[in-house]
């Protein structure tokens, strides 16, 4: 008995790594600098902060601000800091090395209309 339940626990877990995480789908994009690619996990209305420009902008315009940063700083490399998740939100911190420099990426999942979705996205310089 204890040995089908400990197999049936192994399946579910196993089928819940298998689907992915969230988070590691937007790293995935983050990390090949497309823009289409993340904004795809926008909400309809993102907080968005890249360098500069802060504020709450529409997926169409949020997916431009990102695009203009990825053109202007070619990704070398990104990975995942620090990441948490509690029941509906999630959130992840990581290091971006670019061509201009290195940068500090935050992104803030929470769900909406059923589905997870970016709520919030930074990037920012690593010194600020």
């Amino acid at each position: 008995m204890r040995l089908k339940l400990f197999f049936a626990l192994l399946l579910v877990s196993l089928s819940a790594a298998a689907a992915g995480d969230i988070t590691d789908e937007i790293a995935l994009a983050v990390k090949s600098g497309n823009s289409k690619e993340i904004s795809a996990y926008f909400t309809d209305n993102i907080d968005l902060k890249v360098l500069q420009q802060e504020d709450v902008y529409s997926k169409a315009q949020a997916e431009l601000i990102v695009k203009d940063f990825f053109t202007k700083h070619t990704v070398k490399s990104f990975e995942i800091d620090h990441r948490s998740v509690k029941n509906d939100t999630r959130f992840a911190i990581g290091k971006l090395d670019t061509s201009a420099g290195k940068f500090r990426v935050y992104f803030l999942i929470k769900k909406s209309s059923g589905k997870l979705r970016i709520q919030q996205f930074r990037i920012e310089a690593e010194n600020e």
